[in-house]
């Protein structure tokens, strides 16, 4: 695929990012408004003709995305057609686009050797251009079986499940507790990285396609299971992995600490209520904030009290600081575990003049004022030795802080619903049910994304969405 000798004549380049100093002005996408055809053909071109094509594999792309196909296809300029391969396993190109970590990238063959294929810059290009050209449109449902599904929960998944049992025919109806429809896409990940009209332009498609929405309502508190079996079908639970993992230390209750998720949902909520930032007391305005916990979301937490106006990031890691290169028992083709520097990350080092990351520290208590406000965090540092924690005797540090946020992970959905239900729980929390059948205990009711195989990536929804759809077609006919 692509030119025979493009991966020796081109380098690796992706697609630029707004400059630091125009994107933190504001909370637009941090993406450029253009993309460079040229460019990208020229890494299209790079793909390179390789017997096994790992990036499509389980260790690539959850999707099996027909990568090296649309590659060739944007190497020789035929971008309609690179959509329509795109659009053949992922629902929301879009999305994975701008937020997912390329796992395809890390098991790229020319990886082994070079860096690898920007697959995820000409992916969201291909996408980016079907919507420009005006070539996506609203699926039209030829036949309707007379058959209802009810979805639980707007997330990717719950939208892949929706738009393909749609595609089928099935009348699908979707519920969302929150006021608008997206979940995690929506509020879980903030404007800079997602905008929300990238968002809402794929649900309308999926409401001009048949698809009906219904927000503000939570199954197993507003509605029960009970009810909604005997108007609909089948049901599927796509409510996602929502119960954070705390950190129970001395203050923990302290007026400014809040969970990660709370902060962010919060400040997109007033954007798209308002079109200012939020101003209460979550908001980092003139604080020193500190970040506990890394990823994804430790990041975007890092973005937006720097948008806020922060006085200061600090972002804590109980780990040590990754390898610049591949450890030995880290090999090609798993994901590569490295070190990165995110579009936050970035953007502190530039504000303030250094990574805020600090590693191999672990909070021991919080220090509150008079009034129950956060005032400090009393950390030591730690070391990892046969497996286990250590702490070091006088590494023992306090922090100046008015706003700490935990974002260390999720641990499993929220019960309720599988309480009113009566669903079986797997060991770990989430709603018991097989990967690929995605059947729940309860006859009729299935499951998929986080809350069935815990906190993952945004492609993993999107594939157990599709495939949650096919088992409920099989349960239907």
């Amino acid at each position: 695929m692509g030119k025979v000798t493009g991966f020796k004549e081109f380098d690796r380049k992706t697609e630029p990012y707004r400059s630091v100093k125009s994107r933190i002005q504001d909370y637009s996408e941090i993406f450029t408004d253009t993309h460079n055809v040229v460019h990208l053909q020229e890494q299209g071109a790079r793909c390179m003709d390789c017997g096994v094509p790992f990036c499509q594999s389980n260790e690539g792309c959850p999707v099996d995305n027909l990568i090296p196909e649309w590659n060739d296809l944007v190497y020789h300029d035929k971008w309609q057609a690179a959509l329509v391969r795109l659009h053949k396993t992922n629902n929301f190109p879009e999305f994975t686009g701008r937020v997912c970590p390329a796992p395809c990238e890390g098991s790229c063959v020319l990886g082994m050797n070079n860096p690898a294929v920007t697959i995820k810059n000409i992916e969201q290009a291909i996408v980016d251009r079907g919507f420009t050209e005006g070539w996506i449109a609203p699926h039209k449902v030829s036949h309707r079986t007379g058959k209802k599904v009810a979805v639980v929960g707007s997330g990717p998944a719950g939208l892949a499940t929706a738009e393909e049992l749609n595609k089928l025919g099935h009348s699908v109806t979707v519920f969302e507790r929150a006021d608008r429809i997206g979940g995690l896409l929506m509020y879980g990940i903030p404007n800079m990285k997602l905008g929300k009209e990238v968002v809402n332009r794929r649900v309308n498609l999926l409401k001009a396609s048949g698809v009906e929405f219904i927000t503000n309502v939570d199954v197993g508190k507003d509605i029960t299971t009970e009810q909604l079996q005997k108007d609909f079908d089948a049901l599927v639970f796509t409510t996602g992995a929502t119960k954070a993992r705390d950190l129970p230390v001395d203050n923990r209750e302290a007026k400014g600490v809040h969970l990660a998720m709370e902060y962010l949902t919060k400040n997109t909520q007033i954007l798209l209520d308002t079109g200012h930032a939020d101003d209460s007391e979550l908001s980092a305005k003139g604080k020193a904030v500190i970040v506990i916990g890394g990823g994804d979301t430790g990041t975007d937490c890092i973005g937006t009290a720097l948008r806020q106006g922060a006085k200061s990031i600090v972002n804590f890691e109980l780990m040590g600081k990754p390898p610049e290169e591949r450890a030995e028992n880290n090999p090609w083709p798993l994901w590569p575990l490295i070190y990165r520097v995110d579009y936050g990350h970035e953007e502190v080092a530039e504000v303030f003049g250094a990574d805020p990351r600090q590693y191999h520290l672990m909070t021991k208590s919080f220090s509150k004022d008079a009034e129950g406000k956060v005032i400090g965090l009393n950390t030591v540092n730690v070391d990892f030795k046969d497996g286990k924690l250590i702490e070091i005797d006088g590494s023992e540090k306090i922090w100046d802080t008015q706003l700490v946020l935990l974002s260390m992970g999720f641990i499993a959905p929220e019960h309720y619903l599988s309480d009113d239900a009566d669903i079986a729980l797997d060991e770990r929390g989430n709603y018991q049910a097989t990967y690929g059948e995605y059947a729940t205990s309860q006859t009729g009711i299935f499951t998929a994304g986080d809350c069935r195989r815990g906190q993952s990536l945004v492609v993993w929804a999107i594939n157990e969405g599709r495939g949650v759809a096919e088992k409920v077609d099989e349960y239907l006919a």
